[in-house]
Formats: C-alpha cells, sequence, structure tokens
C-alpha cells in the first residue's frame, strides 16, 4: 500500500473577480521509506502542493490518501488528528515555540498522543540530534542550526509515516544546513519514514530518491534523482 498518493490535485483560488490556479491536475504515489523532493521556481506551487499533501489545506478538485486515509472529505478537525497521528513537519523558519524549552517543544507532540515515558523519549532524541546538554535552552538562546536540530527530534518524536520538510536550509549556511542534512536523512532512515521536501537547493534534491519539477503549477518532469 502506498504511504502518499496524489491524483489529478487541483488547487485554484477566487478572488477580485477572477479565479488563479495554481496547481494543475498533480498526480503522484510515494511507497513507504520513500525520498521525494519537490522542485521548481518560486511561485511554481511547491509549497502549495505539500500543504495539500498535509492536510494542511482542501484541494479545488483531486484527491489525496495519506497512509491509506482519503483526506478530501475530513473536517479540520479531523485532519488535524490524522496530521498528529501520522505526519512530521520541518520548516524553513523553525516554528519553535518560543516560551518553551529545547526539551518541552519536542514534548509537545508526544504529550498530545499521551506517550507513555515521553520525557525519556525527548530526551533522548535531543541527544540524537546532538543537543542534549541544551534541553533546557529557549529557542532565543539557541543557534539557528540548533533550532532547526530542535525541530528535528520534534518531528520524528511521533515516528511518523510522512515527513513534510518545506526549505528545511533555507535560513541555513553551508556548514550548518549540511549537518542538519545529514541529521535529516539519517534520522529518516533509522525511522523508516517517508520524507517529502520542498525546496531550491537541487544538491539537497538530488539527495532523495525522487524528484518532481512544478513550473507554475504543472509538473514538468518526473523520475529518479540523478546524483
Amino acid at each position: 500500500m502506498s504511504i502518499l498518493r496524489v491524483d489529478n490535485l487541483t488547487k485554484t483560488y477566487s478572488g477580485a473577480g477572477q479565479d488563479l490556479t495554481v496547481l494543475h491536475s498533480v498526480s503522484f504515489e510515494l511507497a513507504a521509506g520513500d525520498t521525494f523532493a519537490i522542485v521548481g521556481p518560486s511561485g511554481s506551487g511547491k509549497t502549495t502542493l505539500l500543504g495539500l499533501c498535509a492536510g494542511l489545506d482542501r484541494a479545488t478538485s483531486g484527491s489525496v490518501w495519506l497512509n491509506g486515509i482519503l483526506l478530501d472529505q475530513l473536517s479540520e478537525d479531523q485532519r488535524a488528528a490524522v496530521r498528529n497521528q501520522h505526519v512530521g513537519f520541518i520548516f524553513q523558519n523553525f516554528q519553535l515555540l518560543p516560551t518553551l524549552t529545547a526539551l518541552e517543544n519536542v514534548l509537545v507532540p508526544l504529550e498530545l498522543r499521551g506517550r507513555r515515558g515521553a520525557a525519556q523519549v525527548a530526551l533522548t532524541l535531543l541527544d540524537r540530534v546532538g543537543l542534549a546538554d541544551r534541553a533546557h535552552h529557549y529557542p532565543a538562546q539557541l543557534s539557528g542550526g540548533e533550532q532547526q536540530r530542535v525541530s528535528l527530534a520534534r518531528a520524528f518524536a511521533n515516528r511518523p509515516a510522512v515527513l513534510f520538510a518545506d526549505e528545511p536550509t533555507g535560513n541555513l549556511d553551508p556548514n550548518t544546513s549540511e549537518r542538519v542534512v545529514n541529521l535529516l536523512f539519517e534520522l529518516n532512515r533509522e525511522a523508516g519514514t517517508t520524507l517529502v521536501l520542498v525546496t531550491h537547493d537541487l544538491e539537497l534534491a538530488a539527495r532523495t530518491r525522487r524528484i518532481l519539477r512544478l513550473r507554475g503549477g504543472e509538473v514538468v518532469a518526473a523520475g529518479a534523482a540523478t546524483p
């Protein structure tokens, strides 16, 4: 069974007396453990596609199955429950809660699911990303690279079926970016998670198994990545 299946996905926005279609009939299917990059210039529909795949928004037409669940007809609360159970996120701007420590940020998804031994799981994950000694620091006390490593630990806390990463290295310098990317792929292999990356970085995209190229909301190329 596929972990993520997208069929003829289209997204149109209406406003100012006209319609704007930002995604045109996109289809693809991913199996467990796949690594997949969505690339294209700004305005090509990459982040829109990621949001639809994760159930953050609803398509105008077409369908999304996530881990066997059809998202199309679910309510907002139902889609939020699906994300909590099956999805992890990594964002360009980290999106850590500023009033919580690194440890508390990683604890959030674990506590939402009532995970036993949540504190120890969170500490183990912070240790895995090299931040055990920074567990009680707040985001403002951490560098950008450290914040992104906290977000990696948080994203993998619930061992998600699918991990969505939107420009995960966009705010990092090259050396920090390489460390974060290596951790991302190592954790992904260990967890057997399906990874979906949105990125402008073609070198990063080339580390995935498959690439989908968008331009103007349409698929212009799809296939195996070439290192």
